[in-house]
């Protein structure tokens, strides 16, 4: 936090609980940030612990942020092949024709109304 006025009683940033209480109700981006806020305080534990959980959520970001962890030598090849599959999974579990289908039809009407500039 920057000012003490944004500390609750306990010292910890409002931020960081409300990232918290965001997190266990599986908002993404509440999770990630949970995870950026350990690794600037050093707790690599902790902090993989949230991207481990992200990955398994399918999210892509977190398992590059677990592989580049292994590879300076902040996690394991267990945790880093943890990752690896519980996101294999996720992805897995989220296919279906019909999703597949929306995608391609939804593609296609992308293509043909770019994004102004």
């Amino acid at each position: 936090c920057v000012s003490s006025r944004a500390r609750s009683s306990t010292g910890q940033c409002k931020g960081a609980e409300f990232f918290a209480k965001a997190a266990i109700q599986g908002h993404v981006q509440s999770r990630s940030n949970l995870g950026c806020i350990e690794v600037k305080k050093g707790n690599t534990d902790r902090a993989l612990r949230h991207f481990l959980i992200l990955a398994k959520m399918g999210h892509e970001d977190s398992v590059e942020v677990i592989k580049k962890a292994f590879m300076i030598g902040k996690a394991t090849k267990e945790q880093y092949a943890e990752a690896l599959e519980g996101y294999k999974d996720a992805v897995e579990e989220m296919k279906n024709s019909d999703r597949d289908e929306a995608k391609r039809v939804l593609g296609h009407q992308k293509q043909r109304f770019p994004r102004k500039k």
